[in-house]
């Protein structure tokens, strides 16, 4: 019978001196790779290796959401990221009249399915241009309102070569204080700055709010939390693919207030304290010149009238009468003096059934009829380019 020698060999002893090579060479590698983490910043690659639109959709609406369990949808700061879970991402554009909606929450669509916002509802509409070129409309708003916000989104989003720019906003994205609030500019530093600089905003590069990441920071270790949301993002995109659910729709929600208190000030100010130069329309006009030759239709979004207590005082939670007479106003030179094309769509919804759960915040029904009037308008900018 033959013998096998590996039955009967003697056990290798245990080698502290391998363990120890080991460990010694992981530690080295393990440094090495912070080192390269910090010198070349591997967010935005990582960021554009997507698993949406080559395997999973393309998301209808920029990733945003705070309930990812029930959304499977998250907020992140990452915008390589955002736009390449987004369906413009993976789009070939061929023959459509491409139209970009940026702006806030009520062009992102709060309480809406994705077919039910201003974008999903333009789409539907089938609409074509003169020379028969479909309109197909990507929605690339965020729930925040800020106006630099919407132009860092825009200055990204002009890389998929848009036929138009649609920009629906309203006054609060204007207060100049309030224009680096959201953590989605703040964490975007180096972006924002360019643009400041690049369009001399009236904004201060070395604003306190601006995330200025350390040394440690930017190691694997400080960016453990980014590259672990860049996971979540692809991994939510297949319960998201598999049920088109990327928002929380609570069963009850709070309503716009009908009843308002009996304040006059905006932001803090008052009549005799407010001066035009506490709103941003600087930032508006870098969008314009952000876009080039590209059109672009600014739109003054509709909003609640209140007809309830203080009505005389306030036209909704939002805003006092004042400010708001003020600022359209303002608009309306602006967009004279600078040749802007405006639709001020301010009180053409003023149904309290229109209205959810804000000001701005639009019902299925009536996001429908926002959408006729816009597309119209966006017929009307594409016939005579």
């Amino acid at each position: 019978m033959q013998t096998w020698k590996w039955l009967y060999a003697p056990k290798t002893p245990f080698n502290w001196r391998f363990v120890r090579n080991v460990l010694i060479k992981t530690i080295i590698l393990f440094v090495a790779l912070n080192v390269v983490c910090v010198a070349a910043d591997p967010l935005p690659a990582l960021g554009k290796l997507s698993a949406y639109n080559p395997l999973l959709g393309g998301r209808e609406r920029l990733p945003y959401g705070e309930n990812p369990d029930a959304a499977y949808n998250l907020s992140l700061y990452q915008i390589d990221a955002m736009f390449a879970s987004h369906t413009l991402a993976g789009t070939d554009k061929g023959n459509e009249y491409r139209v970009l909606l940026i702006g806030d929450s009520a062009t992102w669509g709060i309480l809406l399915e994705p077919g039910d916002t201003l974008t999903g509802q333009i789409n539907a509409n089938d609409y074509r241009t003169a020379d028969g070129q479909p309109v197909r409309a990507y929605n690339l708003g965020y729930p925040t309102m800020s106006l630099t916000k919407d132009l860092m989104l825009l200055d990204y989003a002009m890389r998929y070569d848009p036929d138009l720019i649609v920009w629906p906003f309203t006054l609060q994205s204007f207060d100049r204080e309030t224009q680096l609030d959201t953590a989605l500019v703040q964490n975007n530093a180096e972006r924002v700055q360019n643009l400041i600089e690049r369009y001399d905003l009236d904004q201060d590069t070395d604003d306190a709010r601006f995330v200025e990441p350390s040394t440690w920071d930017k190691t694997i270790i400080g960016r453990r939390r980014a590259l672990a949301d860049l996971l979540r993002l692809q991994l939510y995109g297949v319960p998201w693919t598999l049920t088109g659910i990327d928002q929380d729709y609570p069963a009850d929600h709070a309503w716009r207030a009908v009843d308002l208190p009996e304040d006059n000030t905006w932001q803090g100010f008052k009549p005799d304290t407010f001066s035009p130069d506490e709103l941003s329309f600087d930032v508006l006009q870098a969008g314009i010149q952000v876009a080039g030759d590209t059109p672009v239709l600014l739109i003054n979004e509709p909003m609640f009238l209140s007809d309830g207590a203080n009505s005389d005082i306030r036209y909704n939670f939002f805003y006092p009468r004042w400010a708001y007479d003020e600022y359209r106003q303002l608009l309306y030179q602006h967009s004279t003096d600078y040749g802007w094309t405006l639709l001020d769509l301010w009180d053409r919804l003023p149904g309290v059934d229109c209205y959810t759960d804000s000001p701005v915040h639009l019902t299925p029904e009536c996001s429908a009829l926002f959408a006729e009037i816009v597309g119209a308008a966006i017929l009307e900018v594409a016939g005579t380019q």
